[in-house]
């Protein structure tokens, strides 16, 4: 069997998520027929049925769907490596860094403080994103490194450094009893009548059980608090977008959470690791 063509996968991709052959043409501006003929080719080369066709309509087989996840992420890599190629040849474009929003904000501000004092640094443009996000950056090359926290981002491939270890705080309206506490424990407020845990999706996009608000953005979260609705056990840094709504008290015996700096383990990039030993250097006199 030859190889597959990234056009064929991008056919294959628009049929899958349509699940409509006149649908997945208007999407990828051909005719229907070519289509059609495309993805009978695709599925006599690989000797499978991708797709369960009737009167009903379109369905994908087993084998289908197995395509559909690979045919995504090879696209998402073929784009990514584009990206990649196209930095790597442009060495006066600015490196782009990653964060969460409102995450490490000291350690990011002493970070450009630094690169400022370099006179050989790159420049650096600051990328800003929701929870959960910097990974997917990092792999499709909208970035070059990032800015991470060990338990609770995708680490998986990534070389990484580093940089502190902090504790965490419950971050809670201001008007609740709890929020004149000088100290808590998970125990404290894992059941806080009226007032349960957000909710954060998981790496694969999920939600754990429970009562608490489902949020995907800090925004909601913000402002779900601030409301009374919530609270949130969260790095202590990542007070830094925290409300005149919000209090927050520290958690004891919560896991402490390690902030890194991340890149692809592929770059060769001297300007990624310089800034990366430049973040190393604040390692010892990171905030506590």
């Amino acid at each position: 069997m030859h190889d597959l063509e990234t056009r064929e996968l991008r056919y294959f991709l628009a049929v899958a998520e349509e699940l409509h052959f006149a649908r997945a043409a208007g999407r990828l501006g051909i005719a229907q027929p070519p289509l059609s003929r495309a993805i009978r080719q695709l599925e006599q080369r690989l000797g499978v049925q991708l797709f369960d066709r009737d009167r009903r309509g379109v369905a994908l087989t087993d084998a289908g769907r197995v395509l559909l996840r690979e045919a995504a992420s090879a696209l998402d890599a073929v784009a990514a490596a584009g990206r990649r190629t196209q930095r790597a040849g442009s060495p006066q474009r600015p490196l782009v860094l990653v964060t969460k929003a409102g995450a490490s904000h000291e350690l990011l501000q002493r970070l450009l403080d630094a690169l400022a004092r370099e006179p050989d640094a790159a420049p650096v443009e600051i990328l800003l994103c929701e929870v959960g996000e910097q990974a997917r950056r990092l792999r499709d090359g909208q970035a070059d490194v990032a800015l991470m926290h060990r338990p609770y981002d995708d680490l998986a491939g990534f070389d990484t450094e580093d940089l502190y270890v902090e504790g965490q705080i419950a971050l809670l309206p201001a008007g609740h009893p709890l929020a004149a506490r000088e100290k808590l424990t998970l125990a404290e407020v894992s059941d806080v009548p009226g007032l349960p845990i957000a909710r954060w999706p998981r790496l694969d996009g999920t939600y754990p059980d429970g009562p608490g608000p489902e949020v995907r953005t800090q925004s909601q979260l913000a402002q779900l608090v601030a409301l009374g609705k919530t609270l949130l056990v969260i790095p202590a840094s990542s007070r830094a977008w925290q409300w005149p709504e919000h209090v927050a008290v520290p958690v004891i015996d919560a896991p402490d959470v390690t902030t890194v700096i991340a890149w692809p383990p592929s770059s060769r990039s001297q300007a990624v690791a310089a800034l990366v030993r430049s973040a190393a250097e604040l390692r010892d006199t990171a905030p506590r």
